[in-house]
């Protein structure tokens, strides 16, 4: 009985120090998951936060990364950026669609390494459109199918799904993609073709599914600048907030001192830079630009010429550009703001009678008219019908001695020698014609 004792005493010890050792054992091999939402629109803002995230991930050597989608697409560059992140990570990452990836969302979870879906969620419907609504030309559709059949191939994936889900002439009925249509996977199809690893309730099951219900959860967040770039750089915000920009300066041109309106106009300039420089698409070299622009604007209203103002006038529109990236949207947006500017530029004049304050420092506007007490010249009437000498010769105009004054005299257009007598036969303001007197007169 004793012996049993200390034999239970000396098994419930090593199992201490066993469970101890499994229990440290477990603590030093704990694995990590890194869970990145990818939401909304998808444009260069996201994917600076999602090359942020995945670099952070890296770093702290977590053992995988989740990527939870649900976004209807947007910006194509965008998409291409965070494919090549993505497909640059060390760490392995799966594709959680948790309830749509759209357009350049289904190509950036082709870019995963696994795809999973939660029940009726969708993928598909990636065709490229420009900003009009419009196809794309030839050339942006050729390398826009191109990339969507690699990102299919690259794991595995049978690429004719991911053509139909961009060009509207593969022709996959079976699954509701006939010709004239976009291919756009449920997740029952995703899974039967090849594009899902599998179907989950939610992020708990997609961890078991993982074999990583024991990982220690890592949730990344869009820091405020993040969100104020994401905001700013969105395709629709931009020509808003040069649209503002311009009225609100064009306002303060026509208003005394500074007020409201350049306020507001400054401060949308400011938030279009800030945005595109958190987000990763401006450099210090588009904020120098815009300034040297503004100061050979303002420098012009004291330079005569114009070649100083045109110079500003493109600095400024050049660094919109670079600041952009995106030539045709940038465009598209300074057009819009040039017209709206015009518009309230109308409406100041035509409307309020406004004029620039900024010229009425720089141009005279004064005039020394009669009705103001101004007389421009000194009006000789009383001259008329008197006689007097020819000076000089007369041809036609010269100098006349009228009573006993000298004058400049014109004559009707004749020559009359000097010395003649004349007559005074017009006036007109400081213009004095004369007439040579015959013998006879």
């Amino acid at each position: 009985m004793k012996k049993l004792f200390q034999f239970m005493i000396a098994a419930a010890f090593i199992l201490a120090i066993f469970n101890g050792f499994s229990l440290e054992l477990k603590a030093d091999s704990d694995e990590k998951v890194y869970i990145i939402p990818l939401e909304e629109t998808v444009e260069k803002g996201l994917s600076q936060y999602i090359k942020r995230t995945i670099s952070d991930a890296n770093s702290q050597q977590v053992d995988h990364i989740i990527l939870e989608i649900d976004t209807l697409g947007g910006a194509v560059d965008g998409a291409m950026e965070i494919a090549d992140t993505l497909r640059s990570s060390d760490v392995p990452i799966t594709a959680f669609i948790n309830r749509r990836a759209i357009s350049a969302g289904a190509y950036i979870a082709l870019n995963a390494d696994q795809i999973y879906m939660v029940p009726g969620s969708q993928m598909g419907s990636a065709a490229i459109i420009t900003g009009e609504g419009n196809a794309a030309d030839d050339k942006s559709q050729s390398l826009w199918l191109s990339e969507m059949k690699e990102s299919a191939e690259r794991n595995g994936r049978d690429p004719k799904y991911a053509l139909a889900m961009a060009d509207k002439n593969v022709d996959i009925p079976e699954y509701g993609a006939g010709k004239g249509k976009l291919l756009t996977l449920e997740s029952k199809q995703a899974l039967e073709v090849g594009y899902s690893e599998g179907i989950v309730e939610n992020r708990t099951d997609l961890l078991r599914k993982l074999n990583l219900t024991g990982a220690s959860i890592i949730e990344a967040e869009e820091s405020f600048a993040e969100k104020i770039a994401r905001f700013i750089t969105h395709p629709v915000v931009v020509p808003i907030l040069l649209s503002i920009g311009s009225i609100g300066l064009v306002v303060e041109l026509y208003s005394p001192g500074f007020g409201v309106a350049g306020f507001m106009g400054l401060t949308s300039l400011f938030l279009f830079f800030y945005g595109h420089l958190v987000a990763g698409l401006a450099g210090m070299e588009s904020i120098i630009l815009f300034v040297l622009g503004i100061i050979l604007i303002i420098a012009e209203l004291f330079v005569p010429g114009g070649i100083i103002g045109i110079l500003g006038l493109a600095s400024i529109i050049t660094s919109l550009y670079i600041a952009s990236g995106d030539f045709v949207h940038m465009s598209i947006s300074l057009i819009i703001a040039f017209i709206g500017a015009m518009v309230a530029s109308i409406l100041l004049v035509k409307v309020f009678g406004k004029r620039m304050n900024l010229f009425k420092k720089l141009i005279l506007r004064d005039s020394t008219n009669t009705e103001s007490g101004y007389v421009s010249n000194k009006s000789r009437t009383e001259l008329l019908g008197l006689e007097g000498t020819a000076l000089t010769t007369l041809r036609p105009s010269g100098t006349a001695v009228i009573a006993e004054e000298r004058i400049d005299v014109v004559t009707e257009g004749g020559f009359i020698n000097k010395g003649q007598k004349v007559k005074v036969v017009k006036v007109e303001g400081a213009r004095i014609v004369v007439r040579e007197l015959k013998s006879h007169d």
